[in-house]
Parts: C-alpha cells; structure tokens; sequence
C-alpha cells in the first residue's frame, strides 16, 4: 500500500496530518498510505487517523506546559472522539482523560486506563454513573451543581469512599467563539456562578461533606477558542475566587483546570495560536495571578481534546451527483455527509478540502459539497475551488479527527463509516462499518405478544 513521494506541492500543509504527502500518482497519502487505495479496501465514507500526529500532539501539549510549569497534566477531553485503540494509545502517551459519561468511562476501563487519570465531567451525571466512577476509582469528579454535590457524596458514603473533586466555576468570560458552544458566561448551563455567590456557597458546601475532598477549580470556557486572553482572564477570576475561599473558608486550592477548547487550523487564511502560545499565556497569568493574591502554585490540567486529533484524521468520501445551477452554484453529491459529520449543519462549521485523486491539477470549478442526506442544510464544504469533480473521484476533508464521529448518527438510516489507523505504510481497522443488521439489532420484532 505504500506509495512513494513526489515533486507534486501538498496543499493544505499545517491542517492536513504531519505525515500527509502526494505520491508520483498524484494521490493524497498519509503515512506512507495511498488514499484511493484506502478508499477501495476500507469502503466510504472513511475516517483515517494517522497514529504519528496523534503521538505528537500529545508529547508537544505535555512539554509546552511542563517546560513552563513543571506540576502540569494533560487531560484528553474524550468528547471530542473516543474509541478503544485511541484510548490505549493515549494512556501509551501517559496522558490523563477526561469523561463525561458512562459510556466514555467504559471505553475507558475496556483498555484498563488508569482509574486515577481519569477526570469526570458532565451537567447531569446519574447515580449509576457516579457508582461506576466510585466503583473504578477515578482520580476526579468535576462537580457541576449543588444536586450533583450532594448525591455524589451519598453515593461515595455508601462506597465507604471519600472521593476527591473540583468545583467547575462559571466564571463569566466570553471567549469569542459560536453561541453553541460558549460554556463560560453567565447564562449557561454548566458550572456554579462565581458572581452570584452560588460558587461561594459551592465551596462551603464541599468543605462540610463528609464524603467529598475539594482539592480544587475547574472552569471551561467553550471551544473553540481563537485568542489567549480569555483564558488569561479566566485564571485570574479563579485565583481571586479561590484567595477569597481561603481567607473566609480556610479553602486550600492543590489544582487549578482552565479547561480545553484550543483552535486548530481549518482553513489556509484562519490561523489559530500555536501550542505555545496557549502555554505561555496560561502559565504565565496563573503565576502572575498566584504572586499577586499571596498563593502557592497550584497544579495545573489542561483539557484538549479537538487540538490532539482534529488535524490527525481525514476524512475520504466518494463523488456522486453534479447539479448545475447556471449562475447560481454547482453542487456535487458524496457519500457521507451530516450523518457522519453533523458539525457545518450545527454550528456553521467551515472545512477545507482537497481531491484526493487528483492532487496537484489545476483548480478548475467553485462548487459545494453536499451530503446524502434528505436536508437542505446538509452541506459539508461551502463555495470551495477544486479540479473539475466526476463521479468516482474521492474527496478527502481535512481536519476531520475532531466531534464529527461522536455526533454521527443513523439519520436516514446511515451506516456510521469505518476508522482506520495508518503508521508507517500500514493501515488498521480499529472500527468496522456498521450493518444493515447493527441498525436493526436493538428493535424488538415480532412484538412480544
């Protein structure tokens, strides 16, 4: 399957995959992996990871924070696509994890990840989810709400446990991002209002609680995130929060979360700040923030999620329909579409793309990509210039590792595409397509009489 380099330029250098390149051919490869080749044993819509990228952005995220601040840890914010090869990898990479249901959780412990680098978050959690994290010995609980508080100390009483947490604050910082996915304001769902008194009265609740240990803050802005300030802001939120907790409660803030939400890059003129970037002002204003209201130096979490695999996966799909509008737009048709990635259709989404089998050809047309989908609003890559597009020709998405397999579903009864693992000339199935017989296999029939 390995394909040899070539002379052709690689568009798109910085969102597609470290390892993606262009073969004599003219074909897209990643690792050493000719696309279309992918495309015919694997089948699409296909989802393609490459293992090298996913290992880098794990050891780059852990030196930047730790070369800045030594008690640093990374926590892999499983929302943004978990599976089980992906979740041994990540404990290969000695990262910590963050989960916000059962089901991730028992991801989780199929691959025996280590209990204690597991953080869980989430608005609602059930008390059968809040027994099964007790049950495994998760390291931390992120508290959301005064419900949450009190029936995780139930639960943890009757485990016979005393189980450390983190509040999540709502700090009321805007971080410029779409409405759907902003998280740190005022009128959101999530975390305990510090503006309020509602975290305040948070903090004497935890320290009252037999059952619960409060070892520290969490807060989490949205994602995702295109500038550093509003975490800079945050941070310094949160350490006058917690010095005033300290001075009225006699609260001991060990760990500090300002969550994730780090921007990749997905189009060629919307750059995003580097790793770096996100580190130096992080560390930089919870140290500042610490000399100025008189505290230690916390530990610090971070929690990315879509900056660790959205640039490590593509995603390949096969050209169908042409419909051409004169003057209007020319649409072409692929095989996929918002069953498998539903985020253009949510939240106005924008992906960059490339035709995986003609590589180096001249732009030839503006067209839109759409799905398969009965929607109007499926719609993958809007007003996009590519050679001139033919049925069978196979469109690779760029940046695709992030929430677009999470979200898929089975709208029109789609088959959820296949995810493959490349390395090094060699591809895996870490998961299969899904069956006409999957899509039928929870129903009950004949009814029960």
């Amino acid at each position: 399957m390995a394909k040899k380099r070539s002379s052709i330029e690689l568009p798109l250098a910085g969102i597609l995959p470290l390892t993606a390149a262009v073969n004599d051919e003219g074909h897209l490869t990643i690792a050493g992996c000719d696309a279309v080749q992918l495309a015919r044993e694997f089948g699409t819509p296909l989802y393609v990871f490459d293992e090298e990228t996913l290992r880098h952005k794990c050891r780059q995220f852990r030196s930047e924070f730790c070369s800045r601040h030594a008690d640093s840890g990374v926590s892999y914010a499983a929302k943004a696509y978990l599976g089980r090869a992906l979740a041994a990898l990540l404990a290969e990479e000695e990262m910590d994890l963050e989960v916000v249901s059962g089901g991730e959780l028992a991801i989780a412990r199929s691959v025996d990840f280590p209990p204690q680098a597991i953080y869980f978050h989430g608005n609602n959690k059930s008390e059968q989810e809040l027994r099964e994290a007790l049950d495994y010995g998760i390291g931390r609980v992120v508290v959301d709400n005064p419900y949450e508080l009190d029936l995780l100390n139930r639960v943890a009483t009757a485990a016979g446990k005393r189980q450390p947490i983190l509040l999540r604050l709502s700090p009321n910082v805007d971080p410029h991002t779409h409405r759907h996915t902003t998280t740190g304001v005022l009128d959101s769902k999530f975390g305990f209002p510090i503006v309020t008194g509602q975290a305040e009265a948070a903090v004497k609740q935890a320290l009252s609680l037999p059952a619960v240990e409060l070892v520290g803050l969490h807060f989490h802005l949205g994602s995702p995130i295109p500038q550093v300030e509003p975490y800079q802001e945050a941070v310094d939120v949160a350490m006058a929060f917690a010095a005033q907790m300290g001075e009225r409660h006699g609260f001991r803030l060990a760990e500090l979360s300002p969550g994730g939400g780090f921007a990749i890059q997905y189009l060629e003129d919307v750059p995003a700040p580097s790793m770096a970037e996100y580190a130096a002002a992080i560390v930089s204003a919870l140290v500042e923030a610490c000399r100025a209201y008189s505290l230690p130096l916390p530990r610090l979490v971070v929690e990315p999620g879509r900056a660790i695999v959205a640039q490590a996966c593509v995603a390949l799909y096969t050209v169908g329909a042409r419909k051409e509008i004169p003057r209007v737009r020319t649409y072409v048709a692929v095989d996929g579409g918002m069953g498998d990635n539903i985020r253009p259709a949510l939240y106005s989404a924008r992906y960059s793309a490339l035709v995986a089998n003609k590589v180096g050809e001249a732009e030839g047309e503006r067209v839109t990509i759409a799905g398969k989908f009965c929607e109007s609003g499926d719609v993958l890559v809007r007003d996009v210039d590519l050679p001139r597009l033919e049925a069978g020709d196979l469109l690779a998405v760029a940046a695709a590792g992030a929430y677009c397999l999470p979200l898929a579903s089975n709208y029109n009864a789609f088959l959820r595409p296949a995810i493959v693992m490349v390395n090094d000339g060699a591809a895996r199935l870490i998961r299969r397509r899904e069956t006409y017989e999957d899509l039928m296999r929870c129903d009950v029939y004949p009814l029960e009489s």
